[in-house]
């Protein structure tokens, strides 16, 4: 279950941000994670729990947000979302697109105090 070390990255980057900006607290940590990215958001929220016992995080709340898979069409000439993120083939279209815009994003967005 690799999502134990990202949550455990995850505590240390917000505790240096929040020693850095002088918060002893932090209440919400805000996610971006790509559907391409092989995180388990289920997973991660058991383990974020876990890794942020006894630090500042201790009873902050993840939000993750989605990101949901988006290539550029060149046929079409604009960046279409996915609906399935395992065809890469353009929705208006149907020609294969594999430039990926989004959709492999692992991003702390933002970190909450109380």
């Amino acid at each position: 279950m690799h999502e134990l070390s990202i949550a455990h990255n995850i505590v240390n980057i917000a505790s240096t941000a929040a020693a850095e900006a002088g918060a002893e607290e932090i209440s919400v940590v805000h996610l971006r994670i790509g559907a391409l990215a092989g995180v388990v958001a289920d997973a991660l929220r058991f383990s974020f729990a876990i890794a942020a016992e006894g630090t500042p995080l201790a009873n902050a709340e993840l939000i993750i947000e989605e990101v949901p898979v988006t290539v550029f069409c060149p046929t079409c000439n604009t960046e279409v979302t996915l609906p399935n993120p395992r065809l890469f083939r353009c929705p208006q279209c149907g020609q294969p697109s594999g430039q990926i815009v989004h959709g492999r994003e692992l991003e702390l967005v933002a970190l909450e105090t109380p």
